[in-house]
Formats: structure tokens, C-alpha cells, sequence
């Protein structure tokens, strides 16, 4: 019974989070604005944004705004660009604890590498909304893996994809961005029952994509995984791997030297320690730098100074939220105790919009304000690293945001009864 009276509440919420208008591309200009970007234009008070068919034709502090163009004045505010979240489930979860609204994984034993996020995205989900509101206007979706059968081998959780939050507006935005592969404790208790073992079948996995498929393969890989990781071992598509431990980041940039993987390493908790040898690879890292408590052996080296050491290093960042759902907005805050911990606040709000990007591919179209990219733009009322900073306007592609969700339409509902 609470379950049904729940989904009846989402539903309804839902729908009355529909009724604002259709958002359509606006050509328009942002004046008065403390522009805060990574990437050639930078920093500039009292800048103008020039927004025309949903992208940005100009920025900068003498722009020339068109007689006629419908102007937003930022009152000397903050804009910066739309955040662009990693490691999220957004479309793919509603609630944790309810199987039924979890669609980010599988436990056919027929399909690992295979498995493809993009086909159980929801554009209705609530979680959209209030990751919206946090700021944040595109999102990597990764697979999860399903360990409820202790016997099924699954190397790979699958591909990801990229999504844009925007209302009313096409959801997937670019799919089959990286495969997942999940190493140390986790990943070797899916795949042979050590690291070693782990290790040694992960070669030959990559060894037997050097020959056409067969059904009777010794390695049970089915036709379905064995073409989706056909782009992987030759560079084509990121390989992401999920991996916590300094001598298991050791052992995958081996490996990636053996094939010609195109890695992106994910937690990485104790990469602080082999900071030069990523460097030295250009590998990129996912991490949430509020990981200093080890919750297992594998992160007993957890630091909070890991992002500020990576980046000192040389390496590529991008920062994460608490969770892959609810708490995806928190990406912000916790860029925020980077910074607290050594990290440049430039490059902490890089790591929360450009560098993303330009991890997963798409530099040239978003992540930063400057002309030629979509106008993924958000309007603070101050420090967007500090936690009771909020956002004033929110556009993604250029079309203005509603500045609400579920949870500000429950507060309203029952701070205005009747």
C-alpha cells in the first residue's frame, strides 16, 4: 500500500512538473555578468554573454549587444558554465531500494560489454530536476554492475552515455562514451576470484578480439560483448575503469600499454601515490576528493589532498558527486573542499565543466563559455562552490530552465496547504 501511494505521488508530482511551458532556443544577451569559465575567456567582471539559436556567438567585456535582443541582467552575479557531472545514474534510478525503478544494470549471464545505458534512460525522472537545480546541464550515465547471482562472471558493467538535463528537450545527448570495468576487491570477486586471475583474463579477453567469433569460444564471450569491445582494445571508445588501489593503478596502466586501451581511471583513491606515471600516460581521473576515509583495504591510502596532488602532477581531473543519483549536485561542494585542500579554484570549477568535457570527447561543444558552444549557462547568487549558494537562472542550450522540482514542489505544496 505505501508503495503504491508513493508511485501515485510521483506520478502526480510528475505531471505538474510538466505544466511550464515548452522552453525553446532563445537569442539573447547576458549583461552585468561576473563570467567564471575555464578556457580562453576566463574571468571577466562585468562581461556580456551573446547567446543566438541556443549557442554562443560572443563573450567577453565589450560585446556588442543587437538593437532589439532580449537582455538578462546578472546584477554583477556569477555565470559560469552549465556543470557537467561523471559517474551518475541519472535516467537509470528513482529509488534505491525499489528494483523495479533501477534499470543500470543486468544479470544476463549473455551480456557484459554489451549492456547499453542509453536504452533505459528516463527523461521523467525526478532526480533530473533536482540535479538540474544544483547546476548541473549534461552527465555522464554509467552501468552498474548486479552481483544478486554470485556465480555469474561479468568483466564489463557496459557502456555509458552522456545526457543533457534539459526540460522538454532531447535527453541522450551522445551514447557509447567509455565501457566499465570495475578492478580491485569488487571487480575481482566478478572475474576469476583474484586480482591475478583477474588480470590474466583480462588479456585474454583482449587477445581473443584479435580473431573473428566463434560460439565455442573458450572464454563464453558472447558475439554481443565481443563486438562491443571491438572499439575498446583498439583505442576507439574510453575504456573507464573503476580501480582504488596504487599497485592495481599500476597494474591497468601495464596492461595499457600492452593494447592500445584509452583509459579513464574512476575513484582511484590512492592515485595520488602514482601521480607522475599517470601523467605520464595522460590518463584522466574521476574522483570525489572527500574520499579520505578508507572503507576498505584497497583505500587505505584515501587522501583529501588527491585531487590537488593529481593536478599538481599534471594530471586530468574531474570531480563527482556523493552518489550516482540523489546526491549528484554535491559535485560542487565537494570541488569546493578541494579547494580548501590545495586545489585552485580555477581549476576546481574546470573540474566540474571543461575538463569532463574534454575527457569524454566534447570540448568543442560544451563545457566552458565561449563562442561556437551550446549556451549551457548558469546564473549564481554567489560563490558556486559554497553550499548555500543557489542558482538565479539556468539555461541549457540556450532555453531558460524551470527553477523547480519534485522536492520545491512538495515544499510549496505544504507551505501553502488548501
Amino acid at each position: 500500500m505505501m508503495t503504491r501511494h508513493f508511485i501515485l505521488a510521483a506520478l502526480a508530482t510528475s505531471a505538474a512538473m510538466a505544466l511550464p511551458g515548452s522552453a525553446t532556443a532563445q537569442n539573447f544577451a547576458i549583461t552585468n555578468a561576473h563570467i567564471l569559465t575555464p578556457g580562453p575567456v576566463g574571468e571577466i567582471e562585468n562581461g556580456t554573454i551573446l547567446v543566438r539559436d541556443g549557442k554562443i556567438v560572443a563573450a567577453g567585456r565589450s560585446v556588442a549587444v543587437p538593437a532589439g535582443t532580449n537582455t538578462v541582467d546578472a546584477k554583477g552575479q556569477i555565470v559560469t558554465p552549465g556543470l557537467f557531472a561523471v559517474n551518475t545514474a541519472l535516467g537509470l534510478v528513482e529509488v534505491n531500494s525499489v528494483d523495479g525503478t533501477i534499470d543500470g544494470r543486468t544479470r544476463n549471464s549473455r551480456i557484459s560489454a554489451a549492456f547499453d545505458v542509453q536504452y533505459g534512460l528516463n527523461p521523467a525522472s525526478v532526480l533530473i530536476p533536482a540535479a538540474r537545480l544544483g547546476g548541473v546541464t549534461r552527465a555522464v550515465v554509467m552501468p552498474d554492475y548486479d552481483d544478486g547471482n554470485k556465480e555469474r562472471e561479468a568483466p564489463f558493467a557496459g557502456m555509458g552515455a552522456v545526457i543533457s538535463l534539459g526540460h522538454e528537450s532531447a535527453m541522450l545527448y551522445r551514447p557509447g562514451i567509455g565501457m566499465v570495468l570495475e578492478l580491485g576487491e569488487d571487480g575481482a570477486a566478478r572475474l576469476g576470484g583474484s586480482r591475478a586471475a583477474q588480470f590474466v583474463q583480462l588479456r585474454q579477453i583482449f587477445a581473443s578480439l584479435k580473431v573473428q567469433w566463434l560460439p565455442d569460444n573458450d572464454l563464453g564471450l558472447s558475439e554481443a560483448d565481443h563486438n562491443a569491445l571491438l572499439p575498446v582494445v583498439t583505442g576507439k571508445m574510453p575504456l573507464v575503469v573503476i580501480v582504488h588501489r596504487a599497485a592495481d593503478i599500476r597494474q591497468v596502466l601495464a596492461l595499457a600499454k600492452e593494447y592500445p586501451l584509452k583509459l579513464i581511471l574512476s575513484g582511484a583513491e590512492e592515485a595520488w601515490q602514482v601521480a607522475p606515471e599517470i601523467a605520464a600516460m595522460k590518463v584522466p581521473v574521476l574522483l570525489n576528493p572527500t574520499s579520505n576515509i578508507p572503507s576498505s583495504f584497497e583505500q587505505i591510502g584515501a587522501s583529501l589532498r588527491n585531487a590537488t596532488m593529481l593536478k599538481a602532477a599534471g594530471v586530468e581531473i574531474a570531480i563527482s558527486g556523493n552518489d550516482a543519483g540523489h546526491r549528484v549536485r554535491d559535485m560542487r561542494y565537494n570541488a569546493g573542499i578541494a579547494v580548501s585542500r590545495g586545489l585552485p579554484m580555477a581549476a576546481a570549477i574546470e573540474a566540474i565543466t571543461l575538463a569532463p568535457a574534454r575527457i569524454f570527447g566534447l570540448a568543442d561543444k560544451v563545457g566552458s563559455i565561449e563562442p561556437g558552444k551550446q549556451a549551457d549557462m548558469v546564473i549564481w547568487d554567489g560563490d558556486p562552490l559554497e553550499a548555500l549558494t543557489e542558482p538565479v537562472a539556468i539555461y541549457i542550450d540556450g532555453k531558460d530552465q524551470p527553477m523547480q522540482s519534485r522536492g520545491t514542489l512538495l515544499s510549496d505544496r505544504y507551505k501553502n496547504p488548501g
